[in-house]
């Protein structure tokens, strides 16, 4: 599913990781995109509880870069970065109440747990001390959470919740961000590495959201 806007993403090295490691290319997110009505309203409500446990929380992971990142050129990027995703928590938090809670899928279901454990590891990752790691991560966030809204905006029409149009910065500016920012060969590699493991984690969460369907229709 990659949308009209996440094609602006050009720069070769970021697009890469994008291309490779962003939830479009995730199977599930594929699923979904081929027919959005596969989905029931547990699986609904575990996509839009779980994205909230993982970026639902103030402050995130571009709160934190914010305050780790002192170049003047991230600055405007940030701030509107900051407020879109701040609308964009807001936008989440509706879908999940809208959704209603989620059911366990065993009875020794450690979902939760798990992804508590990502949202430790970005938490990390975002305050790290690396030149570069932390606005990595955050810049990735951006760019898939492009990508993550067009599932988000299918969510908002089945469940009747508003789905205001995003503030967040560009894909375009975005990418461009991320090639002004790669200055050095250090600075470019801690960017990708952050960029990275966001990624990876973003991933992991459509993983383990598949895992959940499958063993709901196994029953």
């Amino acid at each position: 599913m990659l949308g009209q806007n996440a094609q602006l993403v050009t720069q070769p090295g970021f697009a890469g990781q994008v291309g490779t490691y962003g939830s479009d290319t995730a199977p599930y997110v594929r699923l979904i995109a081929e027919d959005f009505s596969i989905l029931s309203g547990a699986d609904v409500a575990d996509i839009v509880h779980f994205l909230c446990v993982l970026h639902g929380r103030h402050p995130g992971v571009i709160d934190h870069a914010a305050t780790k990142t002192v170049d003047d050129a991230a600055r405007e990027w940030l701030i509107q970065a900051t407020d879109g995703f701040a609308a964009e928590r807001s936008f989440l938090t509706k879908l999940t109440v809208a959704a209603g809670p989620i059911s366990g899928v065993s009875l020794d279901d450690q979902s939760n747990a798990a992804v508590l454990g990502q949202r430790k590891a970005l938490e990390m990752l975002s305050q790290s001390d690396r030149s570069g790691c932390a606005i990595g991560a955050a810049i990735a966030l951006v760019a898939d959470w492009h990508h993550i809204r067009h599932i988000l905006e299918e969510i908002a029409l089945r469940v009747g919740v508003e789905a205001r149009s995003s503030i967040l910065p560009s894909p375009e500016k975005t990418a461009g961000l991320n090639s002004l920012l790669a200055e050095t060969p250090a600075l470019e590699r801690a960017l990708n590495f952050g960029a990275e493991q966001l990624l990876n984690q973003h991933r992991g969460l459509w993983q383990l959201l598949e895992a959940r369907r499958n063993m709901r229709l196994a029953r």
